[in-house]
């Protein structure tokens, strides 16, 4: 029978494979992209990267409603409806025969896996408080940061000897077992008393709300860029790989060393952010990636970019990743207490949306070396750091 608090190891682990499904989606088909695109888009290659950038697409979209759903009909129902959503999309794209269809399916997958990505923070919401809740959430993350090192290489183990379909039974299976460990083992955690009816209103007044506050808006925006630069890069890094520098087969490996590498950014933000405090932090992070760029950029225009520097380039925009996009939520939040739950929903929607609109043009103009990805990397942080530097410094300590 479902228990509304299971014991510790067990809630953790369930949240984490319910992030985890996330970064699965994404990292572990990248070493089947090459694949995908001779079979279903031979004559414009780079369109196969949208298969990437159409699933975050489709969870940013979702993402706008997925908070107001889990207050209103509870965050169980939520969840279970969107892995439903996402078994669906992973179940279409396996029998796809064409780009478009593949695309439409995917973008369903997106939507689906917004429910978890929104309705297992509130849950862990509704049954820690404080540190505990911090504890929580400071180790499934720990689990989830796993994922993206590891992803590549079991998608590649699964595309080598299955084909590129597979790496999409895999994507339903995953969500299936964490869906039937959600049902039969997780009691809905949202009291009744807490249950907040749909209303269009409230949500259109809080959009309005946001719109008027100028470091929401900033905050977003920013973090829209950083979005952009980071989806650009997971989106054309194992092409990159495989026509620039003929290293494919090794991809997942070096993937797996630059997560690890990127993880580190994270702990390190934990550490500095009391200290220099949020704004200071993104804008020191910012101008960092802002200098790394240029170098990249004056490289890739007067000589070839060797191999090492283009690891370079991919580690620094990760590890911009995890100076920046915690703080920037954070920021964002920190004038919206009393509609948290909301803005933390619109604004992710909005900046997730945003950020793929943007990496649209970037990936569609890879030339099978880095120079689309070093360019639009330079214009999103450049144009960060201005919008953080017009933000200026917190009168007072920033907590």
């Amino acid at each position: 029978m479902a228990s509304k608090r299971l014991a510790l190891p067990e809630f953790v682990s369930l949240v984490a494979m319910l992030f985890a499904m996330i970064a699965f989606s994404i990292d572990a088909m990248l070493p089947g992209l090459p694949m995908m695109g001779l079979e279903l888009t031979p004559d414009a290659p780079n369109r196969i990267m949208l298969v990437v950038l159409v699933f975050v697409l489709g969870m940013g979209s979702g993402t706008f409603f997925a908070g107001a759903l889990s207050d209103a009909f509870g965050r169980k129902t939520v969840i279970l409806l969107g892995v439903g959503i996402y078994l669906l999309g992973a179940l279409i794209s396996y029998w796809s025969q064409s780009l478009e269809v593949l695309l439409a399916a995917r973008f369903l997958q997106g939507v689906g896996a917004s429910g978890p990505r929104i309705a297992a923070l509130a849950m862990v919401r509704d049954l820690y408080q404080g540190s505990m809740m911090a504890r929580v959430m400071s180790i499934a993350m720990t689990i989830f940061m796993i994922v993206p090192a590891i992803a590549p290489m079991i998608g590649q183990a699964i595309i080598f000897t299955f084909g590129w379909r597979a790496v999409f039974a895999a994507f339903a299976l995953v969500s299936f077992v964490g869906g039937m460990w959600l049902l039969l083992r997780q009691a809905e955690t949202l009291a009744p008393e807490n249950i907040r009816p749909l209303s269009l209103k409230s949500y259109f007044s809080a959009v309005v709300e946001l719109c008027k506050n100028r470091i929401v808006m900033i905050s977003m925006f920013v973090q829209t860029l950083v979005i952009t630069f980071l989806f650009s890069t997971i989106s054309s890094i194992q092409p990159t790989f495989e026509m620039a520098y003929s290293r494919g087969e090794s991809f997942p490996y070096y993937f797996a060393g630059i997560a690890v590498i990127a993880g580190i950014s994270n702990v390190v933000n934990a550490k500095l952010v009391v200290r220099l405090g949020m704004r200071k932090l993104i804008t020191s992070a910012l101008t960092c990636h802002v200098i790394m760029m240029s170098i990249f950029l004056a490289m890739i225009v007067f000589f070839a970019m060797p191999f090492w520097m283009y690891l370079g380039l991919v580690t620094v925009n990760f590890l911009v990743l995890g100076f920046c996009m915690g703080n920037l939520t954070a920021l964002a939040l920190e004038p919206m207490g009393h509609i948290a739950g909301m803005a933390s929903s619109i604004t992710a929607g909005i900046s997730t949306v945003l950020g793929v609109v943007l990496a649209i043009p970037i990936t569609q103009n890879f030339d099978g070396t880095a120079f689309a990805l070093t360019i639009g990397s330079f214009l999103c942080g450049l144009a960060g750091l201005g919008l953080m530097i017009y933000l200026g410094p917190r009168p007072s300590v920033e907590a």
